[in-house]
Parts: structure tokens; sequence; C-alpha cells
């Protein structure tokens, strides 16, 4: 049986500036279409052009996404090689 370690659990608020970092990083990279922070502090997401709109709660909410892509990226890659 193989078992799925759990993922570490934050020991820390994300900051909007930290968000904003990862947001540019994912639209940079394509991986988000765009990542714009609302005046409220949400996050509005779209992952590709014809995607619905998302609305991400906050900054953690933009970091949790951020590690989702990347892990989905990570784990898409080890399946190629």
């Amino acid at each position: 049986m193989i078992t799925i370690p759990a993922r570490h659990l934050r020991t820390y608020i994300p900051s909007t500036a930290e968000a904003g970092v990862w947001a540019d990083v994912l639209v940079r990279h394509q991986l988000l279409h765009t990542a714009v922070l609302a005046p409220t502090g949400q996050w509005i997401v779209q992952h590709h052009p014809d995607a619905p709109v998302c609305v991400l709660a906050g900054a953690t909410a933009m970091v949790d996404l951020a590690a989702e892509i990347q892990h989905h990226v990570r784990t898409t890659r080890n399946h190629t090689r």
C-alpha cells in the first residue's frame, strides 16, 4: 500500500505581497491566464481565456492555489519522464 504524506500545515498567514508574487509568477509562466487583486482583498483569477472567472477569498487562498498548481506541475512532469 502506498501512503501519501499529508501536506504541511501552514504555520503563518501569507501576506498580500507574498500572494502577489505568486500570482505574478503563475501568470508569467502561463500557469494562470490572469490574477488580479481586488480592492476587497480577494483575488480574481482565470485559468485560461475561455475559463470562468474564480474569486479567491484572500492571500491564503491565492498561495494555496499556487501550491496546488505547483504540485500538479511536479506530479505531471514526473509521470511524463
